[in-house]
């Protein structure tokens, strides 16, 4: 179960108008801290990303599907966790406490700093030109005005040191 505090962020996000991605990002984020403060662990920063993605499913944040390319089993878990989301059931005990022994077992380097850049650049590597410019602009339209001007000053300093 997600804290009552990541909910809320969420919540808030979507009342601020921010894509499902932002929403779910507070999950991960969340993860990332269970992880850090050794509730347990993941065997890789991938998986730890997967864990929060599917409690933010789980949570009722409207996200879409994972890619074609992705594993059948990736999408028929996604598909579940959004199909538990709108059931409202919770979810086994029995199950949840063995899935939590699992993953305490787990190592904890996969919220490290070094990991989680590792894995923002390899993900991004895989994205064409084409992709990097739409998340640009998927980023401007929901930074807001002060963000705006924050991000041109930073492009300035860039620039002049250059």
């Amino acid at each position: 179960m997600p804290d009552k505090a990541t909910v809320e962020r969420a919540r808030r996000d979507r009342r601020e108008g921010k894509r499902p991605s932002t929403q779910a990002g507070e999950f991960v984020r969340e993860e990332m801290h269970h992880i850090r403060e050794g509730r347990h662990g993941a065997r890789s920063t991938k998986q730890a990303i997967a864990i929060g993605l599917s409690k933010a499913r789980r949570a009722g944040v409207k996200l879409g599907r994972p890619p074609r390319s992705a594993k059948a089993t990736t999408r028929r878990s996604a598909a579940s966790a959004a199909r538990a989301a709108r059931s409202g059931r919770k979810p086994a005990a029995k199950r949840a406490r063995a899935s939590e022994r699992a993953l305490r077992r787990e190592p904890r380097a996969a919220a490290s700093r070094t990991a989680l850049a590792r894995q923002a650049r390899a993900a991004a590597r895989r994205r064409g030109r084409k992709a990097r410019k739409a998340s640009a602009r998927k980023a401007v339209a929901t930074k807001g005005s002060a963000g705006l001007r924050a991000t041109g000053r930073k492009a300035a300093a860039t620039r002049r040191a250059a």
